[in-house]
């Protein structure tokens, strides 16, 4: 199954995301992977196997957000010039979401741009982070504030790669699907009450679903500048709660549930959802044992750190918020003293 992703760039970028396609991969100039050592331990060999290249390299990097950073990047980069990685060449992210955006980094700066491939081995990447040409890299301020927009030449998703996923890292993807469910389409919101992902038909279907929906988003508006901001509904909190918590404490996932759960405090408060539609939203989050409550360390400093999301600029926050299910509305009025409130019922 393709999903066809039609860019409107000056250069008419177009790209396919491949979804259970994967076969063999003749690429005639060299390839370099970059992975980190669980997913290498996994599928490094699978994969290797079904590429026939110049040459073939590998780059292992560490595990977890918290090296998602500028020293690895630096890392990532000299291998690459240790291996003579050139202009022609190929770069290849097997791996989740942190591994996609620092190899989408990479390739856009490495050499002013070479190719590269998504091959998201994690349901949250497949659904959403792999599609749309994203990077980013996290610093002491926030998360992604650092990166580009740069678009894949092609993205496979493999439902196999799936089997392997713990089940904490699944349902953090999970939140990803409800997260589309709820901005764009109610009908695909009710289907999800009675979905059974140990069903591949169910599982593939959501996917297939969410990528749909993406693309149509970032073929609107690939960098961002309206509409495409959309799908940062719960990140806003959820960037700030990964942050205050720690990098590697919560899942991004994880921090995007409870960050939809506080946006939602804000919809109800200002008019736009519903209780008995907020409380649907957070029992379906529940229903995939989804952190729905976090407890802030001091609101003053968590409110202040809205102002370094990148949907703010002059002093003002944007909030993405649902606008009953399958609507959203970006909101960039909602008062302090209005947000605090909000923000004292997780204190």
């Amino acid at each position: 199954m393709k999903i066809d992703i039609d860019i409107n760039l000056s250069s008419n970028q177009k790209y396919f995301v491949h979804i259970d396609e994967f076969d063999v991969l003749n690429i005639d100039h060299k390839v370099a992977i970059i992975t980190n050592e669980t997913v290498s331990k996994l599928h490094l060999k699978t994969v290797c196997e079904k590429i026939k290249a110049k040459e073939l390299h590998i780059v292992t990097i560490k595990d977890g957000e918290e090296y998602k950073n500028l020293e690895t990047i630096e890392y990532v980069l000299n291998e690459l010039f240790k291996y003579r990685i050139d202009r022609k060449s190929t770069l290849i992210a097997l791996g989740g979401g942190v591994v996609g955006d620092m190899t989408g980094f990479v390739a856009s700066i490495y050499q002013r741009g070479v190719k590269f491939i998504q091959m998201p081995t994690t349901l949250l990447s497949q659904v959403d982070a792999r599609v749309g040409g994203k990077t980013g890299i996290n610093n002491k301020f926030g998360k992604n504030l650092i990166g580009t927009f740069y678009q894949p030449s092609a993205v496979y998703c493999e439902s196999e790669f799936l089997k392997t996923l713990p089940k904490r890292e699944f349902n953090a993807g999970v939140a990803e699907i409800i997260k589309m469910a709820v901005m764009f389409d109610k009908e695909f919101f009710e289907w999800l009450k009675n979905a059974d992902f140990n069903k591949k038909e169910d599982l593939k279907y959501a996917i297939k679903r969410c990528i749909e929906i993406k693309a149509q988003v970032v073929m609107l508006d690939e960098k961002e500048n309206g509409i495409r901001a959309v799908l940062n509904y719960g990140h806003t909190f959820g960037h700030v709660i990964e942050c205050e918590a720690g990098y590697g404490t919560y899942l991004h996932g994880e921090a995007v549930s409870m960050g939809i759960v506080m946006a939602n405090e804000l919809a109800k408060k200002i008019g736009l959802l519903t209780k008995k539609e907020a409380d649907e939203i957070e029992d379906l989050l529940k229903k995939y044992d989804l952190p729905t409550r976090y407890n802030l360390k001091n609101i003053d400093k968590f409110y202040d750190a809205f102002f370094l999301d990148k949907k703010s600029s002059n002093w003002v926050i944007t909030f993405i918020l649902p606008n009953g299910i399958g609507q959203s509305k970006m909101v960039s009025d909602a008062k302090e003293d209005i947000v605090k409130n909000i923000l004292k019922v997780f204190g």
